[in-house]
């Protein structure tokens, strides 16, 4: 067994073990010398005597074992190789076929594993390359907008709403919708924005299909910058989260799932969230006392 070490300086200090056993000193006296086994100076020696003569270290050998009990059985990389020279398929066709066709059951990242260290495997063209630009700071309202969707119940009974909210002011608008996609989203972005009291410079959602590449477009056409969240982490839009949380538990779950109720209803609690509620994270003001304290950009 191999014990690995980060200590810079042992390479050194074994061939200076070395040479104080070939100018007369006992393995066991070099041992107790460096607070080392003696057998350990003995494997030293040993490996000394591969090394050329002017050699100056004995390097640290790598930790890896030679033979991993899990590696791929060579004959599983050779149907695998051949199956992808037939048609270049992707990875999970490949994984059925070998399946069904070769009764080989081997996981698909194991297939993929493969193709990538044989340097055959090659990135869709679809694929979205995330940028991640500087998150704005939220000093006027406007400045940082979050935009989320909230579902509520089974998907075949399922209600969708829209919530918007703004980082600044903590000013929120929610609307109920009976579709979510990047059309429905770029309606409610320009509907918020002509009832909101201050403009928007900076929006921020997550990697929804209802955020794609076309509401970007929108967005950018109507004067604003979008701006997307890391992936998988849903704590970069904290405060639309955190709006939909008080939306679902001071209003929708209060009521019945129904979309002409959702209509009635949202509006009345928004009025009361922006003009009424008191807020902790802004010191237990309102929304619109935040607007009128602070002047938008």
């Amino acid at each position: 067994m191999r014990m690995y070490t980060t200590y810079n300086r042992l390479p050194r200090i074994r061939m200076e073990a070395v040479r104080l056993v070939k100018s007369g000193w006992s393995v066991r006296e070099v041992a107790r010398h460096f607070g080392f086994t003696h057998s350990a100076v003995v494997k030293w020696v040993g490996r000394a005597r591969l090394l050329p003569q002017n050699a100056q270290l004995i390097p640290t050998r790598s930790s890896r074992p030679d033979i991993s009990p899990n590696s791929i059985d060579p004959m599983i990389v050779e149907q695998i190789l051949e199956l992808r020279a037939e048609r270049n398929q992707c990875a999970e066709i490949l994984h059925h076929r070998l399946a069904t066709e070769k009764n080989i059951v081997v996981s698909i990242s194991t297939v993929k594993r493969v193709l990538k260290r044989c340097g055959i495997s090659k990135y869709s063209k679809w694929k979205k390359w995330h940028q991640y630009p500087v998150r704005p700071t939220p000093d006027k309202p406007g400045f940082l907008v979050e935009i989320d969707a909230v579902h509520e119940g089974i998907p075949s009974e399922r209600l969708s709403a829209y919530a918007l909210i703004d980082v600044c002011s903590r000013w929120g608008y929610a609307e109920p919708v009976l579709r979510v996609n990047s059309r429905a989203t770029a309606r409610f972005l320009r509907t918020v924005k002509a009832i909101a009291p201050f403009p928007f410079k900076t929006i921020q959602t997550d990697h929804g299909s209802e955020f794609s590449k076309w509401f970007t477009k929108i967005a950018v056409h109507d004067g604003m910058s979008h701006r997307q969240t890391r992936v998988r982490t849903p704590t970069d839009n904290g405060h639309v989260e955190r709006f939909i949380r008080s939306l679902q538990d001071e209003c929708l779950h209060k009521i019945p799932r129904n979309f002409r109720i959702w209509k009635k209803e949202i509006p009345e609690w928004i009025r009361y969230y922006n003009t009424e509620r008191p807020h902790m994270g802004i010191n237990f003001k309102t929304p619109i006392q935040i607007i009128k304290a602070v002047p938008s950009y």
